[in-house]
């Protein structure tokens, strides 16, 4: 049996290895896992800026990586500890952006400012447990290649916005965009594709 699932078979050493990680009722990693274990095993690309005023809340049993020349913006926050993230090359995080995994960011994405995206949701069912300590359930959300996400936008868990697409600032996004689209509103709609026969972008 592997060092992993040792752990996750014993509840006590569950515990115990989650204490040495993340300090008690907080979501962020001990000081000493950021600086002596995460830069051996979360991938970082050349030329990538993460600003001083980040909260890069990466854990090492979840995967984390940023490609060639992207950057993390300050008073942003990246949270993969219930799913990967992943960011692509030359994409930009914008100020105060929230993202928490599982999500995955192509190359060339431009993320505006205070944009939340969260492929976690906490459950609620059960009325005689506080929403904290119900299950969580997580799909990933997918950001592919060359896409814009104006400012204020939220992305909803499970959501894919296809390559080439521009999401306008404000919109809530519940559904899947397909490339090449330009989705607004809350609900997030479609209201103009690129249409490859004519060469245009025309209104739906």
């Amino acid at each position: 049996m592997s060092v992993v699932n040792t752990i996750k078979s014993n509840s006590w050493l569950k515990q115990f290895v989650h204490w040495l990680l993340i300090p008690k009722h907080q979501a962020k990693p001990r000081g000493w896992v950021k600086l002596m274990v995460n830069p051996f095993l979360h991938k970082k690309g050349k030329g990538v800026t993460i600003c001083r005023r980040t909260r890069v809340d990466v854990l090492p049993f979840q995967p984390f990586s940023i490609g060639d020349y992207s950057t993390i913006e300050d008073f942003a926050t990246v949270n993969n500890g219930v799913g990967p993230v992943n960011i692509g090359h030359h994409s930009r995080i914008g100020i105060g952006n929230v993202i928490i995994g599982p999500v995955t960011i192509g190359n060339n994405v431009i993320l505006a400012q205070n944009v939340v995206i969260s492929g976690l949701n906490h459950g609620y069912e059960n009325v005689n447990l506080p929403i904290h300590m119900q299950p969580v359930n997580v799909h990933e959300i997918i950001i592919e290649d060359d896409c814009w996400v104006g400012a204020n936008v939220v992305i909803i868990a499970g959501v894919t916005i296809g390559k080439h697409s521009v999401v306008a600032g404000g919109s809530v996004v519940t559904k899947n965009i397909p490339p090449f689209s330009v989705a607004a509103g809350n609900p997030a709609r479609v209201i103009k594709q690129y249409i490859s026969e004519t060469s245009k972008w025309e209104r739906v």
